[in-house]
């Protein structure tokens, strides 16, 4: 696989339009408590861009402000009319030197299918129920 390629995103109701460049090996599961109430699901999937190949074309996310389990102070920005989280990432009075890292949630991605996770962070507080559900009846749609 690359380690590099153009992704292209929205939120739900396409206020907020962006692009970036990443690399696909960047991308993880995030178990943290944070993930799970702000993604109302066991985990969340992320990729990790450079602030510099990220960008908006079209709408300004919302930021909300908060210390994550880590303790570390976290900016997360979302879509002030639906709601979807668009990325999460240090506070900018908190990166001495260096650039910023967003973690952009994978769902927003055109290309989320070519981004499978390549490891799993804040394990402590995965749910164990979510280890392996390739067992349960599915269907195509809902009716």
């Amino acid at each position: 696989m690359s380690d590099s390629m153009m992704l292209n995103g929205s939120c739900h109701c396409g206020a907020i339009v962006f692009e970036a460049q990443a690399n696909p090996n960047r991308v993880v599961i995030c178990h943290c408590t944070d993930c799970q109430k702000m993604s109302g699901g066991p985990y969340r999937s992320i990729v990790q861009v450079k602030e510099a190949q990220f960008t908006l074309l079209k709408g300004e996310p919302k930021p909300y402000f908060k210390v994550g389990d880590s303790g570390n102070r976290r900016e997360l920005s979302f879509c002030a009319d639906c709601g979807s989280h668009i990325y999460a990432t240090s506070v900018v009075d908190d990166v001495a030197k260096g650039e910023r890292m967003l973690g952009i949630r994978t769902g927003l991605l055109a290309e989320i299918a070519q981004l499978p996770p390549k490891s799993e962070v804040w394990a402590q507080s995965k749910v164990a129920w979510a280890e392996n559900i390739s067992g349960l009846p599915s269907v195509d749609k809902q009716s």
